[in-house]
């Protein structure tokens, strides 16, 4: 656990501050984007080991954002976890067809993130 950088992207400071102290605890790298368009520019000059991607995003939301860093051949490889409280039935689904390689649901399970975010990091 540790050393990787781990991009979150996400709108709500209240859940941005969470995940960046979760991530601290777990001695990870954080870089922060606000909206889906900052993100992928940070992406794609950072190449994180890991992006979080809120997908209720303002302006282009967080699955649109994730099938256009998904067709970048320089940043493809990042695995892309969605980060969202719209744990609907199926939202699952739209994430994995987007190109999430997982789902994470909000309110976010203090307990078992940082094991969750390794399991990531080890593909």
């Amino acid at each position: 656990m540790g050393n990787e950088t781990i991009l979150v992207i996400e709108d709500n400071a209240l859940n941005m501050k969470l995940v960046k102290s979760l991530l601290e605890i777990g001695k990870y790298r954080f870089l922060a984007a606000e909206n889906a368009e900052s993100g992928i520019q940070i992406a794609r000059e950072n190449h994180p080991d890991l992006i979080l991607m809120d997908i209720q995003l303002p302006g282009m939301d967080g699955l649109t954002a994730t099938k256009i860093l998904k067709a970048d051949q320089n940043v493809k490889a990042i695995p892309i976890v969605a980060l969202t409280s719209h744990a609907m039935d199926g939202d699952d689904k739209k994430a994995l067809a987007a190109g999430c390689d997982g789902y994470i649901a909000k309110p976010i399970d203090i307990k078992n993130f940082l094991v969750t975010i390794s399991q990531y990091l080890k593909g």
